[in-house]
């Protein structure tokens, strides 16, 4: 696979960016993934034999022939199993190292940052529990469009708009799982801001005055202009003063909102509920709401900003395919959590080469 072959060639390169051997024999010793030398030789050997194992296809009895093969090491398959399971705060901490290199910096400019998760199935549920998945909560930086955060969970832990360190400056830009105006007010706490993709119901709106406004009204009157862009308030639920926001909603192209409506007939009708005239008319809206200030930025830049937010299906479809995240073997959290750590450090070291690799004569041949 092609991750493997980087890997292979690079293999210093990989040793280096992780800050050295002595650094990686260190941190191995600190979360206990190597303690003392016994059949492995060092840290560095143990990384690339779990590396192996995880980004390879080969499974445990051929990973450890292989490694006895090519004289890294002569472990069994047993052994090979127990040190993986140990090696998950060490993987860990080595994407946080990873991250750390690359850390972006929000002085010159704005720094925007895509959140989202994606989710990969956890072994042995056989396709019969969809819920039985392990969660990958991620942050894409851009002008970098690189991954700047990782966070493993399972699906007990849900997606929060704070879960990412805030970045002071940085415009933060997440689709309507993240209307969370608690945590939204965090955010601007720290210095962010932050645009949101809403649904018509996705919050109790009020307007100046305090009083609940009925979106899908204001929506109705401004049909002919097909644009909205005016200040709004979000009431939290902790007491707090409503949250001021803003509100920039367009209408959709004729095609698109048909597309909007027919998937909202198709949901109701799998849920067994009757369509209500305001999903109907929200249907063909994208409606957002932003902390931006209409003087430094335009409705047209709100909605170029979260146009934006297709970067980190990229990223997460680079993830899937070219570096190979899949579901972990084994129903063991203990070696399912390290298999797919390895999988999200690899892609932090490889991915300043992977716009290489997809653009390489003998791949683009291939495809």
């Amino acid at each position: 696979m092609a991750h493997e072959s980087l890997v292979n060639e690079d293999w210093a390169g990989v040793v280096v960016r992780l800050g050295g051997a002595e650094a990686l024999n260190v941190s191995a010793r600190e979360t206990k993934a190597f303690v003392r030398p016994r059949g492995i030789r060092n840290a560095v050997d143990l990384l690339r034999l779990i590396l192996a194992y995880c980004l390879g296809e080969r499974g445990l009895r051929l990973t450890a022939a292989w490694a006895t093969s090519v004289g890294l090491v002569d472990i069994s398959n047993v052994a090979l199993l127990y040190r993986l399971r140990h090696c998950g705060d060490w993987l860990t901490q080595l994407i946080g190292q990873a991250l750390a290199s690359g850390a972006p910096q929000a002085s010159r400019g704005r720094l925007i940052r895509i959140v989202d998760a994606t989710t990969v199935p956890k072994a042995g549920t056989g396709g019969r529990n969809k819920n039985a998945v392990w969660r990958v909560h991620s942050a894409f930086d851009l002008p970098r469009e690189r991954f700047g955060h990782f966070e493993l969970t399972d699906q007990r832990a849900g997606e929060t708009l704070d879960r990412i360190p805030v970045i002071a400056g940085e415009i933060r830009l997440a689709d309507r799982a993240y209307l969370q105006p608690e945590r939204m007010a965090h955010l601007l706490d720290g210095g962010a801001d932050f645009v949101i993709r809403s649904g018509w119901k996705g919050a109790r709106w009020l307007d100046a005055n305090g009083d609940l406004l009925d979106l899908t009204a204001e929506l109705r009157k401004a049909t002919t202009r097909g644009l909205i862009d005016r200040p709004i308030w979000i009431k939290r639920k902790s007491g707090a003063p409503p949250l001021a926001v803003r509100l920039v909603a367009v209408k959709k192209p004729a095609h698109a909102a048909a597309t909007a409506r027919r998937k909202a007939r198709r949901t109701a009708q799998k849920g067994g509920h009757q369509l209500s005239r305001q999903t109907l008319d929200a249907a063909d809206w994208v409606i957002l709401v932003t902390s931006l200030k209409p003087k430094e930025f335009s409705t047209s830049d709100v909605l170029a900003l979260y146009r934006l937010r297709w970067r980190i299906e990229l990223g997460f479809k680079r993830l899937k395919s070219l570096i190979g995240l899949k579901g972990p073997p084994g129903t063991d959290e203990r070696s399912a959590r390290p298999h797919i750590l390895a999988h999200l450090l690899i892609i932090l070291l490889l991915e300043p080469l992977l716009d290489e690799l997809e653009d390489s004569p003998r791949l683009a041949q291939a495809a």
